[in-house]
Formats: structure tokens, C-alpha cells, sequence
């Protein structure tokens, strides 16, 4: 079962991860707080963060799974 996402929180900032490569099903579940879609060469990986901590541990999590980040950057609020 899909992990529930919080509900949106006008605290919150909106993030983008572009990973180098196509991250399947199996590897985009590694980060069900995310959501994420697949482009010819990159996988962008999207979502609120909640703060610097959430954000370096999805940056830890990219690393520990061997996926090199291209950009990661904050979105218009």
C-alpha cells in the first residue's frame, strides 16, 4: 500500500531532484514521500519538503542507492 503524502502546508517548499538515468518503479519507491517521472536520460523526483534535514536525507538516500544528482532546486512557491 502507498505511503499516505501529508497534506499540503503552506510552510512547506516544493523541491525538484533530477537524477542522472530511468528510475523504475522499484527505486522510485525508495522515496514515497516524492513523486517522480522518467525522461529519456533523467528521472525528476518532486515534493514538498518539510526542512533542511528532510532535504539532506533525501540527498543521503540518492547517494546510498548509487544515483548521481544532476540538480536538485526549489520550486516557485
Amino acid at each position: 500500500m502507498p505511503a499516505e503524502r501529508p497534506e499540503p502546508h503552506p510552510e512547506l517548499r516544493q523541491y525538484e531532484i533530477r537524477v542522472d538515468g530511468r528510475m523504475y518503479r522499484t527505486m522510485t519507491a525508495a522515496f514515497p514521500e516524492l513523486d517522480s517521472f522518467a525522461m529519456v536520460e533523467q528521472t525528476v523526483l518532486f515534493g514538498q519538503v518539510i526542512d533542511e534535514a528532510q532535504l539532506y536525507g533525501l540527498l543521503t538516500r540518492c547517494q546510498s542507492l548509487g544515483l548521481h544528482v544532476v540538480e536538485m532546486r526549489r520550486l516557485p512557491e
